[in-house]
């Protein structure tokens, strides 16, 4: 096997298990006696896990702020959180809750000893400077199996209307030290948030599969994590005691979070951006309900104009990995992945985007929108034509 040439950005330290939570006192003590807890609106604080880490930290004897961030979290949001926190000598800022509040907590703790604006940093808006730290010591704690934002160094910020946009605060340094990641938190998330993060999870590992970034390392991981995601999905939307499930799904995110981190993504993430700037459409609904069909126009456009591309035969091996026929020949295990991928998105119960408000009047914009980071690794360049062919087929 040839081993092309690689880097590897920095991860976290990953504390991954059944009951791992407990361990969440401890390693923050080690950071000192003040943290700022950063959640979701509610749901964290009406669960049976709120006064663990709360009497867990106290035990410790680490006083605490705590700041909800009830949606995807906005860079006016972010800097009005650093300039109220900036004085209250914060040693230590945990994110626990779903992508948005890890998100906002990766972001407030890159930003409140420096004190800028984060509308500094921003990709593709503003100024554009470089992020030179420090950063607040930052643990990610997921309660939900979507982003993998505890393993990234990007903090994803929206701005939601006609003149919106979804765009990451990026920098090495914004990683989180420590990742704990306890599947036991994903017990009382709700079927239609397993089913959006789930189907995010998967979009990001194989994304970053066939990424034209992708390398054996990373390859090897986002692997695994699909066949996670196959075995593990389905059974955790069906039900959220399923142990086995819960902790697939959550190895599933973690790792598509160190995959994308590293090679990046592709033409669904591209359109999703926009999407979820310029419609209430969650960023996990609008990934699960292109992935299939985004996938068919990848794969058309490369048997097209690069049939000798390696992403085809990748994409095979996953229609075989998700139908359980190691046999198939390529063409079959192409249309053996697009027609799971189909299965799974009326399975789980995700929305069109017209149920959003996108209409036919909307893609020239939305298209012209896409061409982020992340459709810059997608495995072949796609036309604007075939790009607006995935949202139409979608509408």
């Amino acid at each position: 096997m040839h081993i092309s040439d690689f880097s590897l950005s920095r991860l976290p330290r990953i504390e991954f298990g059944s009951g791992a939570l407990a361990k969440l006192p401890l390693i923050a003590r080690g950071y000192g006696s003040r943290a700022l807890l950063v959640t979701g609106a509610g749901s964290l604080k009406s669960s049976p896990f709120w006064p663990r880490v709360t009497d867990g930290l106290h035990a410790q004897g680490i006083s605490w702020l705590h700041l909800t961030v009830p949606g995807e979290p906005s860079p006016q949001m972010v800097d009005e959180a650093v300039r109220a926190l900036r004085t209250e000598a914060i040693d230590v800022v945990i994110g626990i809750g779903g992508g948005s509040a890890l998100d906002a907590a990766k972001a407030i703790a890159g930003l409140l000893k420096p004190g800028n604006s984060v509308m500094d940093h921003l990709e593709g808006v503003g100024p554009e400077l470089p992020y030179s730290g420090p950063a607040t010591p930052f643990i990610a704690v997921p309660t939900t199996a979507g982003t993998g934002s505890e393993a990234t160094k990007n903090a994803v910020l929206s701005v939601q209307g006609a003149d919106g946009f979804k765009k990451s605060f990026r920098d090495e340094k914004l990683v989180a030290e420590v990742a704990l990641v306890d599947p036991d938190l994903l017990a009382t998330c709700p079927p239609a948030v397993i089913a959006a993060n789930g189907m995010d999870a998967f979009t990001q590992l194989l994304e970053s599969y066939v990424s034209s970034r992708a390398g054996p390392l990373t390859d090897s991981l986002a692997w695994g994590g699909m066949k996670a995601a196959r075995d593990g999905l389905l059974a955790l939307y069906a039900s959220a005691s399923d142990g086995t499930a819960r902790a697939r799904m959550a190895y599933a995110a973690l790792v598509s979070g160190i995959t994308l981190a590293q090679v990046g993504l592709g033409s669904v993430h591209g359109l999703a951006a926009p999407l979820g700037a310029f419609f209430p459409i969650p960023h996990g609904v609008a990934c699960g309900t292109l992935v299939a069909t985004a996938t068919r126009i990848n794969i058309a456009a490369l048997r097209a104009r690069e049939p000798e591309h390696p992403a085809l035969e990748k994409y095979a091996q996953v229609g075989r990995l998700l139908g359980g026929q190691g046999q198939l020949k390529q063409e079959a295990a192409h249309a053996a992945l697009i027609d799971t991928l189909d299965t799974w998105t009326r399975e789980l119960g995700l929305q069109a985007l017209a149920h959003y408000g996108v209409t036919p009047a909307d893609i020239p914009r939305i298209v012209a929108n896409s061409r982020g980071s992340s459709m810059k690794t997608n495995p072949v360049r796609l036309e604007d034509s075939e790009i607006a062919a995935i949202l139409a087929a979608r509408i």
